[in-house]
């Protein structure tokens, strides 16, 4: 057999191997990514240090979640990186032995170990000519593990400081590999065009058995990096949201098809099941829930299918979480400090069926795989989260019994000196086969590492 075709085989069934023989984990990563059975250990926040508290410096918090620990619900690791990078998102490699993590503002990248001790990550490398390297991408985003690679989104470019970015493509041990720019009206790079083509980029997430990648669309640097107000009061800077999502051949890295979704289309989640051919994505500006999905003649369309909130004043929904079983769908906006969880068993027709206040503002969430435990961060970005007393910035454990969501524990990052929480992952031992130690006591206290 070719390795080209072995490669191929080798693409197709490798996330099936993961999906169905494990049990639990959360649900929306790359299917390409080792899986957690069972309760997860900790979850890990990527933070954004806030001038003038603690060190002020992005920092990589880890939280006890055991629920037979002394510690549980409590900070019990920190590693800082020493510096302020509008830290955003970050995931694991394909084998989970590593977090990659960026900043959006300085575009660098930094790599912990995470199975050395899962309790406490150490920063092993940093990726600091990432623009350089790149031909020009600005604000790594969304980090999409693939087969020995990490797939990265950016957000702009060092051109115009604009939206028009690319996707850039990195090995396991953090060597640059090749970029791929977004299709625009003027280099279209062969893919069909809806309406426009901005050529701008947010997420990503890959469908594996119908060879489909698809990607999202957010704002360029000189905006994220500007004060919402100022923002939405600049009629120029509100037209330099993205307004399109684009369908790739995956294995080609190949735009076939830009889709016509205006409000700043953000997170994408595909359903699991082997016969859903869709996935969902939400409108930040628009407040809606969107639907793309393959028709009848296998040609790939998108459908706003649901309002989140009121339309007439959008809640800046930012978020969205998809169940394991593709039922539900839960949806966390930023202005009302909302979780709103849908009904999506007829993805055409998503019923809202449960709403609940989290805080002030409302930022990411994540839910393990079997539905049962929610957790929650407060920042959206630094220039755009409130000011004074609704600036609260935490991290929010709840269970979900089917009908309300419960509150487990809070941890007040402010309180605590660590600075503005943004995305989370979930660890455990079991992933690494260590043999959990004894619950770590919570007289031992937090460790930081510089």
């Amino acid at each position: 057999m070719c390795i080209k075709k072995l490669t191929f085989l080798i693409t197709m069934i490798l996330p099936f191997l993961f999906t169905y023989t494990t049990n639990a984990d959360e649900t929306c990563l790359s299917p390409y990514m080792a899986k957690i059975t069972g309760q997860e250990d900790f979850v890990y926040v990527w933070t954004l240090g806030a001038e003038g508290l603690g060190d002020s410096s992005d920092k990589l918090v880890t939280i006890d979640v055991r629920p037979d620990s002394k510690a549980y619900g409590m900070v019990i690791h920190v590693v800082s990186v020493s510096g302020r990078n509008e830290a955003h998102h970050g995931d694991f490699t394909d084998d989970r032995r590593y977090f990659w993590a960026g900043g959006l503002d300085t575009s660098q990248i930094f790599i912990f170990d995470m199975y050395s001790d899962p309790a406490k990550p150490r920063l092993v490398k940093t990726i600091n000519d990432f623009v350089k390297r790149s031909g020009g991408v600005v604000g790594p985003h969304t980090f999409y593990a693939l087969p020995g690679r990490m797939l990265i989104t950016g957000l702009s470019n060092d051109t115009d400081l604009g939206g028009r970015t690319g996707l850039v493509e990195y090995s396991n041990e953090g060597d640059y590999i090749t970029t791929h720019w977004l299709p625009t009206i003027d280099n279209t790079r062969g893919a069909i065009i809806e309406k426009l083509a901005d050529g701008y980029g947010y997420d990503v997430r890959v469908l594996p058995r119908r060879n489909v990648m698809l990607t999202s669309s957010f704002t360029g640097w000189s905006n994220y990096m500007t004060e919402f107000e100022k923002v939405t009061q600049d009629p120029d800077a509100m037209k330099r949201f993205g307004q399109t999502m684009v369908v790739w051949d995956f294995h080609a890295r190949k735009p076939k098809k830009v889709l016509y979704v205006p409000g700043a289309p953000l997170e994408i989640r595909f359903a699991w099941g082997p016969f859903q051919d869709y996935a969902f994505t939400s409108t930040a500006l628009t407040a809606k829930i969107w639907l793309i999905y393959a028709d009848d003649k296998n040609e790939w369309q998108a459908k706003s299918v649901a309002d989140i909130g009121d339309p007439s004043n959008p809640p800046l929904p930012v978020d969205i979480s998809i169940s394991a079983d593709g039922r539900y769908l839960w949806v966390a906006s930023f202005m009302d400090g909302k979780v709103r969880l849908f009904d999506v068993s007829d993805p055409f027709h998503p019923k809202q069926v449960y709403e609940k206040v989290i805080g002030s503002q409302l930022n990411m969430i994540s839910q393990s795989w079997d539905g049962k435990r929610l957790y929650f961060t407060s920042s959206l970005l630094s220039k755009w989260d409130k000011k004074g007393k609704a600036d609260q910035q935490f991290l929010k454990a709840y269970d979900w019994n089917g009908k309300e969501l419960i509150e487990k524990f809070t941890v007040d990052f402010y309180q605590q000196k660590l600075g503005r929480p943004h995305i989370m992952r979930l660890g455990a031992y079991a992933l690494y086969d260590i043999e959990p130690p004894k619950a770590a006591s919570a007289a031992q206290g937090r460790q930081q590492e510089n």
